[in-house]
């Protein structure tokens, strides 16, 4: 009877989407206009593929954004590592993904936007590519890609499975369950971040026996290359800053900005020569708070332009994509944002615990509280989340323990640097392990299993 609810949602989805299409085409254009798709490629998004489809079976990896497709890579490594039999597309949707994760993929792996979930492009998509395997990340949960994908006998793993709060409570609504539990029902795998995820999924009627445990990822994301040029970049800021204090604000959204440059206002009062980064999640972002700061007469330097830090520089913003990793290289303490204000879920905070930064979080941090947990639990040194923010405050006291005290600054760095290495040890492998066991084996068979090793 549920199924059938099920099946009966998923017809009425798929017709509102044949419907709506017209609409998704303009609205796609207009984001075109706006710099947020491809200027060339957009048509991949409406499932039009840019690439011919080689000879041989084929496994497809989507993500969403820049943080899930760079903790995609290593699993896609593994792949290549061990079936070198197999095919890979990988897809992402968002522009600021591509810009960076097209020149750290592998050799040989495709590389396309992933399509809208309309009938129309999923259709298209699937057609022309013809999957054996679909591993999606996290909670890309889409009717037309999952049922469509079942439908042609495609076999699906959901790895670093997470539902937010919201969504959970969207999909528990009675009208939906018959849907999600469709859908849920066509994996062969998932893998959620903890036990809260898992429980989540299951209150959602995921079958049991296809949940298992591998770890978090993004624990495990690996150093993109650089070029020369980028290298030099880096070591040339990591000089200029070589006499400065150093605190870095990252992945700063909307709003945030202004609880950063107030804490900074606060610090210059007992470290006049300090110098703050600030790293917003989106570029244009960046150059509009240079520009602000500007207009109030302060000596801000922008990255994108090139401009040195010179003796009366005390803010840098950096309006660039895909050095974050690196950046973190060059300070000692990371404020990771996207946490400062309702509605906002955080932002991942392993790349800078692996940089041996001492770690500060706010308190809105849904998405990545099972990983701050976790860090804490093996020493709660590692990160310091900031229960409350009201009048900027708690971070500044913070930051003016750690700046005006070598020792306890050496112990967060070292509590971070140390809980990340720890919990980052054996993902890869377990994870690898799983999707082998559960989802290729079966989609591919072992005699091709065999025969590449």
């Amino acid at each position: 009877m549920a199924a059938t609810k099920g099946k009966i949602l998923y017809k009425v989805y798929r017709a509102l989407s044949y419907g709506l299409s017209p609409f998704l085409y303009l609205h796609l254009r207009w984001r075109v206009l706006r710099g947020l798709e491809h200027p060339l490629r957009w048509p991949e998004r409406l499932g039009r593929p840019s690439h011919a489809r080689p000879p041989g079976p084929l496994l497809w990896f989507h993500a969403v954004s820049l943080g899930e497709s760079l903790a995609t890579i290593p699993i896609i490594k593994q792949c290549i590592l061990r079936r070198p039999d197999l095919n890979i597309l990988m897809t992402t949707t968002t522009y600021s993904a591509f810009q960076v994760v097209r020149n750290c993929l592998p050799t040989g792996v495709i590389y396309q936007f992933a399509p809208l979930d309309t009938a129309a492009a999923i259709d298209t998509f699937i057609a022309h590519w013809k999957p054996k395997v679909i591993i999606l990340m996290e909670s890309e949960l889409w009717p037309n890609l999952i049922l469509g994908a079942s439908q042609h006998g495609i076999t699906m793993a959901l790895l670093n499975a997470r539902m937010s709060a919201t969504s959970f409570k969207h999909w528990s609504i009675p009208v939906f369950i018959p849907l999600i539990s469709l859908m849920l029902s066509k994996f062969s795998l998932i893998l959620p971040l903890s036990n809260l995820q898992a429980i989540r999924f299951q209150l959602l009627q995921a079958p049991p026996p296809i949940i298992s445990f591998a770890g978090d990822l993004k624990f495990a994301v690996e150093d993109i290359g650089m070029s020369v040029a980028e290298i030099k970049k880096v070591e040339d800021l990591r000089a200029q800053l070589a006499q400065r204090q150093v605190w870095m604000a990252s992945s700063i959204h909307r709003g945030e900005e202004e609880v950063i440059l107030e804490v900074h206002k606060m610090l210059l009062e007992a470290h006049p020569s300090l110098v703050t980064i600030i790293v917003p999640r989106h570029p244009l972002h960046g150059k509009e708070i240079a520009l602000e700061m500007q207009k109030e007469g302060q000596n801000v330097a922008l990255r994108s332009q090139g401009e040195n830090i010179t003796s009366g520089t005390n803010v840098y913003v950096v309006d660039t994509l895909g050095e974050l990793r690196y950046l973190y290289g060059i300070t000692s303490i990371a404020v990771v944002g996207g946490s400062f204000l309702p509605g906002l879920a955080g932002h991942n905070i392993s790349e800078a615990a692996a940089a041996g930064c001492a770690v500060l979080t706010g308190p809105y941090i849904a998405h990545f509280s099972s990983m701050v947990a976790k860090m804490q639990q093996f020493n709660p040194m590692s990160v310091l989340q900031l229960i409350q923010v009201h009048g900027k405050l708690d971070l500044a006291e913070a930051l003016r323990n750690l700046l005006g005290d070598d020792k306890v600054l050496e112990a967060h760095r070292l509590a971070a640097k140390h809980a990340q290495q720890a919990l980052a040890c054996g993902i890869i492998v377990g994870t690898w392990n799983s999707l082998d066991s559960n989802v290729l084996r079966s989609a591919f068979g072992v005699d091709d299993i065999h025969k590449c090793r």
